[in-house]
């Protein structure tokens, strides 16, 4: 692929990008392993309780899985009873991973190379363990696709909605002197929050995921995309 280099003075050359539901398709995987998780914990599929914990699992999507499951098992024995959650959430995810249901979402391989072609530096996060997202990595062959790759535990332990895994990409590649010139984008209402805390300067939502145009906007999106596909183009229109 040529490279065609950024005209303008003060490119946005940080592209900080979520994975599932971003750049990957996962088939609603996160909900089953969570499923299997909670079960694990004698919470029984179709029970009220169920139900509740499921829709706060669909409304924190993108935060940090440990941090959730402390939400939802807080109390007495609650970080043990968190962690033996976020356990068997990650191993029932990563069998799903490994039983082939994640893909990359259409367009999503393409424009990271364009991207990086145009000597921009992309680094892809995640709200889940380590080991999951080299799962998901290995299994799209996606390993030496950008050159970091960050989760909450890689930026001080606090996933989104905190700006923390944006800012350690800022940090750690030096690819930017403003934080201002760095895109943040995700498809859920944390992605937002942890971009606009940061203080990226293109904050965008991408509706190939969890939440709807009104919930990124409302949560800060500077932009609202079909797909990260049309994100090289939207970076170019910025700089133009």
């Amino acid at each position: 692929m040529t490279s065609t280099a950024p005209t303008t003075a003060n490119p946005y050359n940080l592209v900080v990008l979520d994975m599932a539901g971003t750049t990957v398709a996962d088939g609603g995987l996160v909900e089953q392993a969570f499923s299997a998780a909670a079960q694990r914990l004698g919470v029984r599929p179709g029970s009220d309780e169920h139900a509740r914990q499921l829709a706060y699992v669909r409304a924190t999507m993108g935060e940090s899985k440990i941090s959730v499951f402390r939400h939802l098992f807080a109390g007495e024995g609650g970080e043990e009873k968190a962690r033996y959650a976020n356990t068997a959430f990650e191993e029932a995810y990563g069998e799903l991973v490994d039983g082939g249901r994640v893909a990359p979402l259409p367009g999503a391989r393409e424009a990271v190379e364009r991207l990086t072609a145009e000597g921009r530096t992309v680094v892809l996060t995640t709200g889940f363990a380590r080991t999951t997202q080299d799962a998901i990595l290995t299994a799209l062959g996606w390993q030496d696709l950008v050159p970091l790759t960050l989760c909450p535990a890689d930026a001080g332990g606090r996933g989104r909605p905190y700006p923390d895994m944006v800012l350690a990409a800022f940090l750690r590649t030096g690819a930017v002197a403003d934080v201002r010139r760095t895109v943040v984008a995700g498809d859920t209402s944390y992605d937002m929050l942890s971009g606009v805390r940061s203080g990226a300067g293109i904050v965008a939502g991408v509706l190939t995921g969890a939440h709807d145009q009104d919930q990124l906007t409302r949560h800060g999106a500077t932009h609202v995309l079909g797909s990260v596909a049309e994100l090289p183009d939207l970076i170019a229109r910025a700089e133009a």
